[in-house]
């Protein structure tokens, strides 16, 4: 109560600190952990789940909104304060005294150890003599709930409200947190706090469970446009900062919040709010997929396009298809066949349609690198068609909105057309101008822009290879790798690396700058657990990517 007040006193002249703000934060809980007490106890009470959510009570919290009575009265039930001790200057409807003194807070109502959030408090056993008249009695509840994650059926780590010094109540609901976010947040903590992660089976599974999930609600819901609004936002601002950010430490935060969105859509929901929910879904899930890519899972990556597929087809959006199918092309283009990254790109433009867009200025750049890859295993028919490619998506690419055209996850760059441009020249051997073209593409990239800089730096190495000068394309794609911090060192960047060695050794042999830059590759780097130590094979250079 103290902390509570000194709170205010502190905060609310300098950031307008409300008092039931300040009480929850002298709690350090967050909305969603209050928002969970309240809803248990109207499930104690054998109440319906009430309609209070994080976006309500933050409006409580910042002075928009007032709490109804029995809204009110469950908040000084969880704070265990009267209504005028939140700032609200009226008596609660149940007539009672929430305050507790400090001792009532000792012996059997204390906070067990392994408790995840503060407890959900109850009410005084006995009424209270002054009564409000025409108030309606309000029920009259057992000591204090405390919330504690216990194993579930199956294993599975579920929420459950029970009553401390004494036999669970009968019948105390349980809410199901669900295995992955208990995964994802343990493993988003560690990398806050600078530990090392390495990626195993359990977070795998958790991600693809997740996922899973997903697919199996978007068949089978009430949010405000408000909260829809503000989760618009984040998503965006995730495509903005998702080459900045480590791939894992971005991975967790995404996944999060598609958790959240999975949560939303598990009702069926207005036609409207829907189509904004699956599109999220499917923004997030094909993130997810680009990310996967980096990280080098490529079963993972393509269950999550198939995912975000399934989600775009309930919004009807072409454009957000072919979004979603250009994007999955990339699986291939890096890991796999690019014949299939070839049909891919052109499936993306046979969405996209005649409108321009993202996925009709991306899909012809992405079918060009996919030709010149082909023409560099020897197909004699693609060099004239990447060319024509590159034409047609640069025409596009020029009617493309500054918003289109700003955005590195959900549109399409002027640094990412020029990346593809470069890429496609330096596979058709046109290597001087595809150099010139990498090199200008280069100039475009923030340093922060780290996946595909670097990408583009390996490209220029693989140019100087070309040329004739294997010492410096060893050199080239060492620097590259050893710029990056160590947990930006993806599967994608060092695997693309490793292709520029193999292909060093099948045309000059084991000369011996090649041990130094294997021995460089082979330091730290976020991984997946799939992709075993590369070794060092001599492959024909038209293999390479």
């Amino acid at each position: 109560m103290e902390i509570a007040e000194e709170i205010h006193d502190q905060c609310g002249p300098l950031f307008g600190t409300s008092r039931v703000k300040a009480h929850r934060l002298s709690h350090g809980v967050a909305l969603s952990d209050i928002v969970a007490q309240v809803k248990a106890l109207y499930e104690v009470d054998g109440k319906p789940q009430p309609r209070l959510g994080e976006t309500l009570l933050s409006a409580y919290e910042s002075g928009y909104k007032r709490p109804g009575p029995e809204y009110l009265h469950y908040l000084c039930v969880v704070y265990r304060v009267e209504p005028d001790e939140l700032g609200y200057q009226s008596s609660c409807i149940c007539g009672q005294k929430h305050r507790t003194r400090a001792s009532d807070l000792t012996g059997s109502a204390a906070r067990h150890p392994g408790d995840l959030v503060t407890r959900a408090p109850g009410y005084v056993s006995e009424p209270s003599p002054d009564r409000l008249p025409g108030r309606p009695a309000m029920p009259v509840h057992d000591p204090p709930l405390v919330g504690t994650v216990v194993s579930g059926p199956g294993d599975r780590p579920v929420f459950s409200v029970s009553r401390p010094g004494g036999a669970d109540r009968a019948g105390s609901p349980s809410i199901d947190v669900g295995e992955e976010d208990v995964v994802l947040r343990r493993t988003l903590l560690q990398l806050l706090a600078g530990a090392g992660v390495a990626l195993d089976g359990q977070f795998l599974g958790a991600v693809d469970n997740l996922r899973r999930k997903m697919d199996d609600t978007l068949v089978r819901a009430t949010v405000s446009p408000t909260m829809l609004d503000q989760w618009e936002e984040t998503t965006l601002g995730y495509g903005r900062q998702y080459q900045a950010t480590p791939s894992l430490r971005m991975l967790c935060d995404v996944l999060l919040d598609f958790s959240e969105v999975r949560r939303m859509c598990d009702r069926r929901q207005p036609v409207e709010l829907q189509e904004r929910l699956c599109r999220l879904a499917a923004q997030l899930s094909g993130l997810s997929g680009l990310i996967m890519i980096n990280l080098g899972d490529h079963r993972l990556a393509r269950s999550f396009f198939r995912t975000a597929r399934t989600a775009a087809d309930e919004t009807g959006d072409r454009q957000l298809r072919a979004w979603v199918t250009v994007r999955e092309s990339l699986v291939p283009m890096y890991y796999g066949d690019p014949r299939e990254a070839l049909h891919l790109a052109r499936k993306a433009q046979d969405l996209a349609g005649r409108s321009p867009g993202v996925a009709a200025a991306m899909a012809p750049a992405v079918e060009a690198r996919a030709l010149g890859m082909l023409a560099l295993r020897g197909r004699s028919d693609a060099a004239p068609s990447a060319r024509r490619a590159l034409v047609r998506g640069r025409a596009v690419f020029e009617q493309l909105s500054a918003e289109q055209a700003g955005d590195l996850a959900f549109g399409f760059t002027d640094r990412q057309m020029a990346f593809y441009e470069g890429d496609t020249f330096t596979n058709l051997g046109d290597h001087k101008h595809g150099d010139e073209v990498l090199s200008r593409a280069l100039t475009l990239y923030s340093p922060t822009d780290r996946v595909d800089r670097t990408l583009v730096r390996l490209d220029r190495a693989t140019c100087q290879l070309h040329a004739g000068n294997p010492e410096g394309a060893l050199q080239a794609g060492r620097d590259a790798i050893l710029d990056l911090p160590a947990e930006h060192r993806s599967d994608i960047l060092v695997h693309r690396a490793r292709q520029i060695g193999a292909a060093v050794n099948a045309k000059f042999g084991q000369i011996p700058e090649l041990a130094e830059f294997y021995e460089a590759l082979s330091g730290p780097r976020v991984k997946s657990p799939t992709s075993g130590p590369a070794p060092t094979p001599a492959v024909d250079p038209s293999e390479q990517v």
